[in-house]
């Protein structure tokens, strides 16, 4: 029974055109940064590698996929955010604007197995933009730059080596994962509030816009408020580039990022088991 349920909010969801708003704006994106840099021809790498190349000799080629892929990381992650809300805003919101709530409780299923399997459609949905923007970053990038070993700019510059690239890099995409589905669920609680998908789309990114400005901020007011505010951990995917890797942090800033998701959930299901439908 629930694997049909999930089977037709997968359907529904995906035939709807704005989950696809995500994928084009992806695959518009991506490869215009990418033929960009290829254009330019690796003048970012060299203004980043300007004071090394006095005191070290640096050989191989550091203008390659996997640098290419960690620097759209990086800079499309503060707009993924948004993407995500289009759908996780929807699923709830959505149907209360169409109108169909009172029709879809009048079947068997349960409030909490139809709440289960929206939310499950809302991380699928999160999971394959977030591939998607993985496999065609480092796809378009092999075929355009080759690889090499990863620099990674920072307080530091730090080099990876080629073999241990691989690893890291899945890694990272993992944990962005794990860190855009707490967004999602965030996204989900607000659609569980309200009866249009406008409001949860602004509210997760008025909340997300907000609470970055708090964590990033280096103001010492803020200090205590940082540990209860989920953008704090956003950082987790980043963490995986260090040398050497911080496995604590990491299990850490995961661990924290899933007890946000799962509180997020908890809410939008007592809300949502609870409200009176009257559409």
């Amino acid at each position: 029974m629930m694997r049909v349920i999930i089977g037709n909010e997968i359907l529904k969801t995906f035939r709807k055109w704005r989950t696809y708003i995500g994928f084009i704006a992806v695959g518009v994106v991506v490869p215009l940064v990418e033929f960009g840099l290829k254009a330019e021809g690796g003048s970012l790498v060299r203004n980043m590698t300007r004071g090394l190349g006095e005191d070290f000799l640096i050989v191989g080629n550091l203008f390659n996929a996997y640098f290419i892929t960690y620097f759209i990381m990086n800079s499309l992650w503060v707009h993924v955010p948004f993407l995500i809300s289009l759908v996780a805003g929807d699923q709830l919101a959505g149907e209360a604007t169409g109108g169909t709530f009172r029709l879809m409780l009048i079947h068997p299923p349960s409030r909490s197995r139809i709440l289960a399997a929206k939310y499950a459609t809302t991380l699928l949905y999160t999971f394959s933009l977030v591939a998607f923007l993985a496999l065609l970053a480092l796809g378009l990038g092999l075929a355009l730059f080759g690889t090499g070993d990863l620099i990674v700019p920072g307080r530091t510059l730090t080099i990876i080596p080629r073999g241990d690239v691989p690893w890291r890099l899945a890694l990272t995409f993992g944990l962005g994962i794990w860190s855009m589905w707490c967004v999602a669920s965030l996204a989900f609680l607000f659609s569980s509030l309200v009866e249009n998908a406008i409001g949860p789309i602004i509210g997760t990114m008025a909340v997300i816009i907000v609470f970055l400005v708090v964590s990033s901020t280096p103001i010492s007011l803020f200090t205590a408020v940082r540990p209860y505010l989920f953008t704090t951990y956003f950082n987790v995917w980043q963490k995986v580039m260090e040398q050497p890797v911080p496995w604590s942090e990491i299990v850490t800033h995961t661990a924290y990022l899933g007890l946000f998701s799962i509180g997020f959930y908890i809410a939008a299901w007592y809300i949502f088991v609870t409200k009176d439908v009257l559409s």
